[in-house]
């Protein structure tokens, strides 16, 4: 068994692209690659064609998984070349002010581009120019900023207009805001290169030439050498038991197999026991700035009728701040991401990531297909949906739609719909409690499919959709 035909993603637009390449008979590696491009018009608050991400694939004939890395390398050094400092940029997080460090030296050698395609050659089926074309269609036509988006441009817009982006996020001078059109008329230009040139024009093609001339001008440490040297990574997957069930996903930061392993069942405990429960299990690990960092990410989950499915997951980081000229492409901040930044970045490899995408399988196969955004959120956020689906029994868009929280140190932050019993305990047991005033994308986007149905996170305002 296996959940049923469907996309689900985090901006409609996305999720409509992906629909469409399996009404054709696309599989979910055509689905997502094209979910994925449409992605990079739609949610260029999120995430873009410069960035990097995560992917898992399961295949229905056999039941195997395997993981897909193709998240950003870092630069190798160049002594005789000068490179920009960082750039430190505010922005503004309730009453405090979270540092970034933004600007062309954040930019590290990316990997979306050499991901879809490795993704296509390996589990697609249709033409790769027809999976471009969604996509490019948005680029021509623009599309509309949903509410989610428009909330989390408002936040990030001392990067996203730091320059180039100022023409697209703020045209007259003014921010989008919901429901006004997002025109970014130098995507169709990439995307055309994309379809005629495919994925490599961002490692040795046209995409490629504007790149290095821009680092060459501004003076940025990605190469013509760092590029032509990136190559997507098919990994094995780690798995752990949780309530019976195998989890399969990634290791590195996310811990989100550590954490399941450690969550006990919450089927009916009190609302009390529930929240001190989440604030332990979950508490952010040190090196997270205590949780408080916004980053531009997004997820996306494709199933097709012969029961393949494809988690996607990608992100610039915060982004640089910096657009390719004539391309509308925003460059990655990765290297500024201190989130990331374990242990020496290494220069050739690849950098460490929290993404999550996951696989849940029953013993007559697959159960739930998931993933999130989030940054330091998306653990806790995946763990919360998981757990409401398998061990509550909750309706898979009641448990994404649930109110979260996040467990950072002596600091729980918590959504609105919280009993205040729970409340009341966290502060108890002595924890600072910070209430949000609505439910809000700083506590992740989810995104899944399940066998009976698909669900989206309204903080992202996602939408899932299935075939009939």
């Amino acid at each position: 068994m296996f959940p049923p035909p469907g996309v689900a993603a985090g901006h409609p637009a996305t999720a409509e692209a992906g629909l469409r390449i399996l009404e054709e008979g696309g599989t979910a590696a055509d689905a997502a690659v094209a979910a994925s491009l449409a992605s990079c018009v739609a949610e260029t608050v999120m995430t873009g064609l410069a960035g990097g991400g995560h992917a898992i694939w399961f295949e229905g004939a056999t039941g195997e998984a395997r993981l897909l890395d193709f998240f950003v390398t870092v630069p190798r050094r160049h002594p005789d070349r000068p490179v920009a400092a960082l750039e430190d940029i505010g922005i503004p997080f309730g009453n405090e002010i979270v540092h970034y460090q933004v600007g062309i030296a954040a930019c590290a050698v990316p990997g979306v581009p050499a991901g879809l395609g490795e993704l296509w050659r390996s589990h697609g089926k249709l033409e790769w120019k027809r999976l471009v074309e969604p996509a490019l269609e948005l680029a021509r036509s623009g599309v509309d900023m949903p509410y989610a988006h428009a909330e989390c441009l408002a936040m990030l817009a001392p990067v996203m207009t730091l320059r180039e982006g100022a023409r697209i996020y703020a045209p007259d001078g003014e921010l989008l805001r919901t429901g006004d059109r997002l025109e970014q008329p130098g995507l169709a230009n990439t995307l055309e290169l994309l379809r005629d040139e495919g994925a490599r024009t961002f490692y040795d093609g046209t995409v490629a030439e504007t790149l290095v001339a821009l680092m060459h001008e501004r003076e940025g440490p990605v190469s013509r050498e760092d590029l032509e040297a990136y190559a997507p990574l098919w990994l094995d997957p780690v798995e752990t038991e949780y309530l019976g069930y195998r989890v399969l996903t990634r290791g590195g930061l996310s811990q989100l197999v550590t954490t399941l392993s450690a969550l006990p069942s919450l089927r009916g405990v009190e609302p009390a026991e529930r929240a001190l429960t989440l604030a332990r299990v979950l508490e952010a690990r040190p090196y997270s700035g205590q949780g408080e960092r916004i980053g531009d990410t997004t997820n996306l989950v494709a199933v097709d009728s012969e029961g393949n499915a494809c988690v996607l997951t990608t992100s610039l980081g915060l982004g640089s701040g910096d657009f390719l000229p004539g391309l509308d492409v925003h460059l990655n901040s990765m290297l500024g991401e201190v989130d990331l930044q374990v242990r020496p970045l290494e220069p050739g490899a690849r950098m460490d990531s929290m993404m999550s995408p996951t696989l849940v399988l029953a013993d007559d196969g697959l159960a739930v297909a998931a993933g999130s955004a989030g940054g330091t959120r998306l653990r806790p956020a995946l763990v919360q949906v998981l757990s409401g689906i398998l061990d509550e029994g909750l309706d898979p868009q009641d448990a994404v739609d649930r109110p979260r929280l996040h467990s950072a140190g002596e600091i729980v932050r918590v959504e609105p719909g919280f009993e205040e019993e729970a409340l009341a305990a966290l502060e108890e047991a002595g924890y600072d409690v910070r209430r949000f005033d609505a439910l809000h994308h700083y506590f992740g986007g989810v995104s899944l499919l399940t066998r009976t149905g698909g669900a989206a996170d309204p903080r992202r305002s996602g939408r899932a959709l299935t075939l009939p």
